[in-house]
């Protein structure tokens, strides 16, 4: 008897450590997301049919359902949510009918429901943090996983130079409804003209009805609690409108697991030819076995807020072996770009990711430029000073004589900072034909290798007794093409060439409702939800130790276990 397919939804709002980026190699801009038109507003509007339910009955009890026995299914038309005085909605239990909803309730063992879940399901997921608000819908039936929906709107800073909070909050609270609305329209139909109605969400246009999402996610944290809110509380009412669970996703935990969407992605692609989609721009590298990577893994989640170095053992147990000790490596790019580029280069950006732009700058030719790239072969020769340039001027490597297991990007903005200073000092004549090119070039080549240094010293530290094979690299700028040139350099000439590097394409790079999406899921087939009273959470530690300053990944609660 096959399960009942799952659908779910997941919604969150995204920061700037979502950037977009693109492979040097690729002259066309970044592919839309497939069926996303520019503009995120909506003609028509679909509308969710949910029976109403009257508040007639007093009690001194404010919002509180009490959960029936199968016994007495019958009299679930009765129920009703109790108030005293003027009605106050409050969000209950993901799952408040559950006879009504499933039939009468059988409990499964936790090994029972794995299978279920495995079989086939769908996820609705949204994604809105701090500049950047995304919706998807993702399928996973099997080995395979679809990319029905995504989409994502990037307030528009420019005026700004970086992200303005209440900019990027108004942008959020204007777009997050309407690109929920156009997602509704791919969900997936029916599987059965018998399928009951309240499985299903009846779209206004005429375009009949689709299946109900099975599971809701939203970012919970870290990033502006602002911002996260309003992600957040969309997805806890989706979640009790339809009667689905919740989950609370941790934004840096999404960014180290979606190398395993795409895995699932390319397995769909590879056995399904015609279910590829505009996104597709990589050749399948898995046929089907052990999801990839398997764990343990390393991880470099690299992007605007966040520089880390994490080791994963399971979906839940990371080890942060290496963070920043002030800004992260996409904010030093973006600052030491807004002194490199050329005013009239700035003038003509569309976005604040200029760390991008400052990419494009030095490598137009994409990896012609840097085909002949050669990483230090030595921990001796990586520590050298380098030899002023033919313009005086030389770029050293944070750290380079220290084997502390910490990142710093401080220095290479501070220094750039000074190098330009000199050359305004010397007025027109500052600039030498390609000086700022080189020192583009120069800025990225010593944050990558800055950051590749760290993680050889972690693998040549912490021996694990399973050897480790997998390298990730995530987050925007792990979308830069010389960055894995770097760091796959590295690993070859220091001993470590038998591992794998796993960097998922431009658009999931960058932050996306399908990164949040896909770590919900692998949550709940964990066994794991989170409780509608949780939180939006400006820090939150991924690590799983309790000796941490908020607890660590299980520290801030409302995790529900699901046994």
């Amino acid at each position: 008897m096959y399960a009942r397919p799952k659908l779910s939804l997941s919604i969150s709002a995204a920061q700037n450590a979502s950037r977009s980026s693109f492979p040097l190699k690729s002259p066309g801009a970044v592919p839309r997301t497939p069926i996303s038109p520019a503009s995120p507003g909506a003609k028509r509007f679909s509308t969710l049919q949910v029976p109403s339910f009257g508040y007639s009955n007093s009690c001194t009890s404010k919002s509180i359902l009490k959960k029936h026995s199968a016994s007495s299914a019958s009299t679930n038309s009765e129920k009703r949510i109790q108030f005293k005085g003027t009605p106050t909605v409050h969000c209950v239990t993901p799952i408040e009918n559950p006879e009504e909803y499933y039939g009468t309730y059988t409990k499964l063992s936790r090994e029972e429901r794995r299978w279920i879940l495995r079989r086939y399901h769908i996820l609705h997921s949204g994604e809105a943090r701090d500049d950047d608000t995304s919706v998807s819908i993702v399928e996973k039936e099997g080995g395979y996983a679809t990319l029905h929906f995504l989409d994502k709107v990037t307030c528009d800073s420019t005026a700004y130079k970086g992200i303005h909070p209440v900019v990027a909050l108004e942008s959020h609270q204007e777009n997050l409804a309407n690109l929920v609305n156009k997602a509704l329209t791919k969900l997936p139909p029916a599987t059965s003209p018998d399928t009951p109605s309240h499985k299903l969400v009846t779209l206004s246009n005429g375009d009949g009805s689709r299946r109900k999402p099975d599971i809701v996610c939203a970012t919970r944290g870290p990033g502006m609690r602002s911002n996260l809110f309003v992600g957040l509380d969309t997805g806890k009412a989706l979640s009790v409108a339809w009667q689905v669970p919740f989950i609370g996703v941790h934004h840096m935990q999404a960014h180290l697991l979606t190398p395993r969407l795409q895995h699932y992605l390319e397995q769909n692609l590879a056995n399904n030819p015609e279910n590829a989609t505009t996104h597709r721009d990589e050749t399948p590298r898995q046929q089907l076995g052990e999801v990839q990577p398997a764990f343990p893994f390393m991880s470099i989640l690299a992007s605007g807020g966040h520089t880390m170095l994490v080791k994963s053992t399971s979906i839940t147990n990371h080890e942060v072996l290496a963070s920043t000790a002030d800004v992260a490596a996409g904010d030093a790019l973006d600052k030491a770009a807004r002194l490199i580029l050329p005013d009239s280069l700035i003038a003509t950006s569309k976005s604040t990711m200029y760390a991008k732009l400052l990419d494009q700058f030095a490598f137009p030719n994409g990896r012609a430029d840097y085909v002949n790239y050669r990483a230090p072969a030595s921990r001796g020769e990586e520590v050298q000073k380098p030899p002023p340039n033919e313009w005086g001027w030389a770029l050293t490597t944070p750290f380079a004589k220290t084997r502390d297991l910490q990142f710093s990007f401080s220095s290479i903005e501070t220094a750039v900072g000074r190098i330009v200073a000199r050359k305004e000092q010397a007025g027109g004549a500052g600039w030498a034909d390609g000086e700022r090119v080189a020192l583009a070039r120069e800025a990225m080549r010593t944050s990558f290798e800055h950051i590749a240094s760290r993680l050889i010293i972690a693998l040549e530290d912490k021996p694990d007794e399973k050897p480790i094979r997998s390298l990730v690299i995530s987050g925007g700028v792990a979308a830069n093409q010389f960055l894995k040139t770097v760091l796959r350099a590295f690993l070859d000439v220091r001993g470590f060439g038998h591992m794998e590097i796993y960097a998922p394409p431009p658009y999931l790079c960058t932050d996306n409702a399908a990164m949040i999406a896909w770590a919900g899921m692998e949550m709940y087939e964990a066994g794991w939800r989170t409780d509608l009273s949780a939180r939006a959470l400006r820090k939150w530690s991924l690590a799983d130790d309790s000796e941490a300053v908020d607890g660590g990944f299980w520290g801030p609660g409302g995790w529900v276990r699901d046994d």
